[in-house]
């Protein structure tokens, strides 16, 4: 079933405040294998021009998917089936790198839903402001919903009368 296209340009209300912190960020530098300094020692940051140790760029995928997973994917007005949906493609743009004690909000908006091929192409953008509302960065990340296969379709149409006749 084709997603509603009158979610286009829905936003959800901001998160609750997320408090960047030093060691989340020292995990993510470890668990991607990125050494740089700025992500582990205070004082390179700050030779940097930057208050305290920044996330790496992709650190903010986190936050703005576990956003979109709580409000868009699980909006049930939407009618996304999660069970079928690939990660197509996600690209970020920063106003500035997020730093240790920056406490964020985002708000996702649904940019775009498409239909090819039978499969749902669903374009959420995820906007992280800090405490003063200023922008930090853009996540935009695309969700394919594949198509329901011929079989699987006829197997849940079987399932359904089946429920209907009480077996």
């Amino acid at each position: 079933m084709a997603l509603d296209q009158s979610f286009v340009g829905r936003s959800y209300p901001p998160t609750a405040p997320y408090e960047v912190g030093r060691e989340k960020i020292r995990e993510f530098a470890e668990a991607i294998g990125d050494a740089n300094p700025v992500y582990f020692d205070p004082e390179a940051a700050k030779a940097f021009d930057h208050p305290d140790v920044i996330a790496p760029p992709t650190f903010v995928f986190a936050l703005t998917f576990k956003a979109a997973g709580q409000q868009v994917i699980e909006d049930p007005q939407l009618g996304l089936d999660y069970s079928r949906v690939v990660h197509g493609d996600q690209r970020f743009v920063y106003s500035r790198p997020l730093h240790a004690g920056d406490r964020v909000t985002v708000t996702s908006t649904i940019d775009s839903i498409k239909s090819l091929a039978g499969n749902d192409i669903l374009s959420v953008r995820g906007e992280v402001h800090d405490e003063a509302g200023e922008h930090v960065v853009t996540s935009y990340t695309t969700l394919v919903s594949r198509a329901v296969e011929a079989q699987d379709a006829q197997a849940a149409a079987q399932d359904a009368q089946a429920a209907k006749d009480g077996r």
